[in-house]
């Protein structure tokens, strides 16, 4: 692709992150010495997805990822992939490949700015503050200028922030919502303040439970930077693939990943195991961001009861806690998360499709199915775990 030119910033593409000098991507996604919102979109965790081959040729994730330049200076990135499916994106748009391809198009290839296997919120568009209007206006041109020249069906932006949504709507592209179980810190002082917050019945259930996980006949160890070794991401990688198979059919993720996180990111990482007879029986991976405890995957080898909840829910609102982080966003799906201090929260992706009548058809979709997700949230939310005011005491 030329350089595209809009006014007087100047947009490239670049086929791997490797082509982009890692210090003028990160930062534009945090301020000098500070901790990136996210780990999501540093140039080392999408490295790791491309030299691990994890994304790449016959993964049907290929880079093309978008630079802003201004006067020769990087001022705005967009991570970007043209996608041969829609697996890994938890915005499921495979019922409007299917109606377009009943129409006679073809939904494939398609331009979808993401982060792989990654259904975490956190910006899209990456810019330097001062630049952020005619940055993303640029970034968005030069995605739609891809689109046309290869005459793609459409372009996604997924798993944006509601500022990114918010824009987007008044560039022109749909706005879809979605929904997901986030935790607040509330300012608690302990496990137990968070406890003392929550109705009786839902805490005495919430004691039940961790006791009889701790009952498992190990030890629960949380492991991150110096502390992880190449033994712990052997294990957790048996637990990652029996997950994944049962999930998706085949892992996202390639085993060579793991060994690039624990090589460049293994101080973004916590990763709870748990240790039974001498080995290795389950474990979850998180990633930590400036104040947000992101969970991504859980496996194990061995079945206990509640030992899920405890390492992926109640071991990480602990962690939190301590760290004195203010959420943790725990993937996708899962109601169940609900009864555990987990609450609805709005997620939101935005569209653009290139054909008009089909466009026509998926904002009407997008109507209907706003308004219902808004109305199970709210629902959602007033059957939450918290008391309603009073003293309710055990």
């Amino acid at each position: 692709m030329r350089p595209v030119l809009t006014d007087d910033i100047t947009i490239s593409l670049h086929r791997g992150i490797a082509e982009i000098p890692a210090r003028e991507w990160d930062a534009l996604s945090s301020a000098p010495g500070e901790k990136p919102p996210d780990p999501f979109t540093s140039h080392r965790f999408l490295c790791a997805l491309e030299d691990s081959g994890s994304v790449g040729a016959g993964s049907g994730w290929t880079p093309c990822h978008l630079l802003a330049r201004r006067g020769g200076q990087i001022i705005g990135a967009m991570p970007l992939y043209a996608k041969s499916h829609s697996q890994g994106e938890y915005v499921f748009d495979h019922s409007w490949a299917q109606a377009f391809g009943r129409a006679g198009g073809s939904y494939y290839p398609k331009l979808q700015s993401a982060v792989p296997f990654t259904p975490a919120t956190g910006r899209r568009f990456l810019c330097r503050p001062e630049f952020e209007d005619i940055v993303r206006a640029a970034l968005l041109e030069g995605a739609l200028r891809l689109c046309r020249k290869n005459a793609l069906s459409s372009f996604h932006i997924t798993f944006c922030t509601a500022a990114e949504a918010c824009a987007g709507q008044k560039m022109g592209l749909m706005h879809r919502v979605g929904q997901q179980f986030h935790w607040v810190n509330e300012g608690y002082r302990d496990f137990q303040d968070f406890l003392s917050r929550l109705s009786s019945r839902k805490r005495k259930a919430i004691r039940r439970e961790r006791t009889r996980a701790q009952a498992f006949g190990g030890e629960i160890h949380l492991l991150s930077g110096n502390q992880l070794k190449p033994a712990h991401w052997e294990a957790f990688w048996q637990f990652y693939q029996d997950t994944g198979a049962r999930k998706w059919g085949t892992p996202y993720l390639t085993r060579a990943f793991f060994d690039q996180v624990q090589a460049h990111m293994r101080e973004d990482v916590l990763l709870v195991m748990c240790e039974r007879n001498g080995r290795w029986v389950a474990g979850a991976l998180n990633f930590i961001g400036a104040d947000t405890l992101y969970g991504r995957y859980w496996g194990a080898i061995e079945d206990h009861p509640f030992l899920h909840f405890e390492v992926c829910y109640y071991q990480a609102i602990e962690f939190a806690i301590r760290q004195g982080l203010a959420r943790i966003e725990a993937g996708a799906q899962g109601e169940h998360k609900l009864a555990r201090g987990y609450l609805p929260v709005a997620t939101h992706s935005l569209h653009w499709i290139a054909d008009a009548g089909f466009r026509r058809a998926v904002a009407e979709f997008l109507s209907q199915e706003r308004a219902a997700v808004d109305e199970d949230i709210e629902i959602l939310t007033s059957m939450g775990p918290f008391r309603r005011g009073g003293v309710d005491r055990d």
